[in-house]
C-alpha cells in the first residue's frame, strides 16, 4: 500500500497529511493546550485543599460545612461528566471544551469574591460546570489527535501536567495565602485559564462528529445525573445523618430508583446517553473499577494531609505546601515514563506495580503521628506518588483504547466520572473517620486528629490492595 493510500491515524493527519510540518507540530501543540487546561484544574484543586483549614478559620465554619467547598464541586462534576462527554461525541469536543474554559475562568472570579462560606460553595458549584466540560472532553481530544501507538505517551504527558499542577498548587497556594489571603488562590486561575483558552482556540481542530444526526438523550442524562448526585450525597453525609436515618435511606432509595430508570431508558433508546455495552468489555470495566479505587486513595491523601500538617503539626500553609509537593513531583516524573512503557509492554503490569506502590505508601502514612519526622512523611507521600504516577497513564490508556472511536467522548466522561466519584468517596470516607474521631475524643482533639488520620490511611491501604486485584484480572 502506498503512503498516499494509507488511512490516517488521527483527525489531524486526515486534514493535513501524514508528512505535513503542521501535523508534526500541531499534535504536540494540542497536547500543550490540553495540558495547560489540565494543569489549571489540578492547580485549583490542590491549592484549595491546602488552604481549606485557613478558609475554615476565616469563616468560622464547621468541618462538616467546609467539606462542601470540595464536595459540591466533586458532586456536580461527577453528575455532569457523562453528559458533557456524550455531548462532545454528538456536537464536537472542541466547542464544549472551549465553553468549559469560559465558565471555569468566570466562576473562579466569583469564588475569590465570595463574602461567605455559602457563597463560596455556590460559586464552586458553577465552577464544577466548567470543569466537567473540560475533563469530559480532554482525553477524547488527545486520543483523536494522536495515533494509537502514541496514545499512552500522550495521556502520560497529560498526566504529567496534572501532577505539575498538583506540585505547584500546595506551595503556590500556601505562598499566596501567606502573602495576600486565600482568595488569591482562585484569582490565579484567571491568567492560567486565559493562556489555556488561547492555546485551545489556536491549535485544537474542530472535530466533526461521525453521527451528527444523533439526538442527545436528555431523559437518560437527567436521570443519570440525579441518580449519581443523590447516591454520592447519601454516601458522603451518611456518617453525619446516620446510616439508617430517614434522609440517608430516602436518598439511597431515590438514587436506586433513578438509576434503574436510567438503565431502562438506555436499553430502549436508539441513541443512548451511556452505551452500556461498553461494560461488557472486561478491560473497560476493570479499568473503571481500578480508577475509582485509585482516586479514593488519592483524595484521602489530599484531604487529610493539610489538616495533619497545618492543624496537627502547626506548620504554616507555605511550609505544608512544600512538604505536600513530594507526592506530585514523583508523579510528574514517572507518569510519562510509565505511559510510554505501557505502549510497548502493555498496560497490565504497570497498573499492578503502581497499585502495589500506592498500597505501600498509604501503609507508611498510616504510621505517622505527632512526632513523626517530616522527612518520613515526605517519603511516604513520595512512595504513594510513585504508585499513582505509574498506575494512571497505563490505566487511562487501557480504558480509552477499549472504547470504539465514536464513543471516545463518553469513555472520557466515564473516566473523569470515576475520578470524581473516587474523590467524593475519598473525602466522605476521610471526613467520616475524622469527624467521628473528634466527636468521641472531646478535649484531646490533636490526639483524635492523628488517630483519625492513621485509621483513614490504613483503610485506604486496604482499598489499594483491592485495586491490585482489579488491575490483575483485566
Amino acid at each position: 500500500m502506498s503512503r498516499k493510500s494509507q488511512p490516517p491515524t488521527s483527525q489531524v493527519e486526515a486534514k493535513y497529511g501524514a508528512h505535513s510540518f503542521l501535523n508534526i507540530d500541531r499534535k504536540w501543540w494540542v497536547l500543550i493546550a490540553v495540558g495547560t487546561g489540565t494543569f489549571m484544574s489540578a492547580l485549583d484543586i490542590s491549592a484549595i485543599n491546602t488552604v481549606l483549614p485557613i478558609i475554615n478559620r476565616e469563616f468560622n465554619s464547621s468541618i462538616a460545612t467546609i467539606e462542601w467547598v470540595v464536595i459540591v464541586y466533586l458532586l456536580l462534576v461527577s453528575g455532569l461528566l457523562p453528559i458533557f462527554g456524550r455531548l462532545g461525541d454528538i456536537r464536537g469536543h472542541k466547542p464544549v471544551y472551549i465553553t468549559g474554559f469560559l465558565i471555569f475562568i468566570t466562576s473562579s472570579v466569583f469564588c475569590g469574591l465570595s463574602p461567605s462560606v455559602y457563597a463560596l460553595i455556590a460559586a464552586r458549584g458553577l465552577q464544577a460546570l466548567g470543569a466537567a466540560m473540560l475533563s469530559a472532553n480532554s482525553p477524547a481530544i488527545l486520543t483523536k489527535s494522536f495515533p494509537s501507538s502514541q496514545r499512552g505517551q500522550a495521556l502520560g504527558m497529560q498526566a504529567t501536567m496534572t501532577y505539575l499542577g498538583l506540585t505547584v498548587g500546595p506551595a503556590l497556594g500556601g505562598w499566596l495565602t501567606d502573602l495576600y489571603n486565600w482568595r488569591a488562590v482562585f484569582f490565579i486561575n484567571v491568567p492560567v485559564g486565559l493562556l489555556a483558552l488561547f492555546l485551545s482556540l489556536r491549535f485544537i481542530q474542530r472535530d466533526t462528529p461521525e453521527k451528527i444526526t444523533e439526538r442527545f438523550d436528555w431523559p437518560g442524562a437527567l436521570t443519570l445525573m440525579g441518580g449519581l448526585i443523590t447516591l454520592l450525597v447519601a454516601l458522603n453525609q451518611g456518617h453525619n445523618w446516620g446510616w439508617l436515618s430517614r434522609i440517608t435511606l430516602g436518598l439511597l432509595t431515590i438514587s436506586i430508583f433513578l438509576l434503574g430508570i436510567f438503565i431502562a431508558i438506555e436499553k430502549r433508546t436508539l441513541t443512548p446517553m451511556l452505551d452500556l455495552t461498553l461494560f461488557r468489555n472486561r478491560l473497560f470495566s476493570t479499568s473503571i473499577s481500578s480508577a475509582v479505587i485509585n482516586y479514593i486513595c488519592v483524595y484521602s491523601i489530599l484531604f487529610l494531609m493539610p489538616f495533619y500538617l497545618i492543624q496537627g503539626r502547626e506548620l504554616s500553609p507555605s511550609q505544608a505546601g512544600l512538604i505536600l509537593t513530594a507526592q506530585p513531583i514523583i508523579m510528574a516524573i514517572v507518569a510519562p515514563i510509565s505511559g510510554t512503557l505501557s505502549d510497548r509492554i502493555g498496560t497490565r503490569i504497570p497498573s499492578i506495580v503502581g497499585m502495589v506502590s500506592l498500597a505501600v505508601g498509604l501503609f507508611s502514612l498510616s504510621q505517622i503521628g505527632p512526632y513523626t519526622p517530616l522527612n518520613f512523611v515526605a517519603i511516604g507521600l513520595a512512595i504513594a506518588g510513585l504508585g499513582i504516577g505509574v498506575f494512571i497513564s497505563p490505566n487511562n490508556s487501557a480504558l480509552m483504547g477499549s472504547a470504539p472511536h465514536n464513543r471516545q467522548g463518553i469513555a472520557a466522561g466515564l473516566l473523569a466520572t470515576s475520578r470524581n466519584v473516587g474523590m467524593v468517596l475519598g473525602v466522605g470516607l476521610s471526613g467520616a473517620i475524622f469527624t467521628s474521631a473528634l466527636t468521641h475524643s472531646a478535649g484531646v482533639s490533636n490526639q483524635a486528629l492523628f488517630q483519625a488520620i492513621q485509621i483513614s490511611f490504613l483503610v485506604a491501604a486496604g482499598l489499594a490492595t483491592i485495586g491490585i486485584i482489579t488491575s490483575a484480572i483485566r
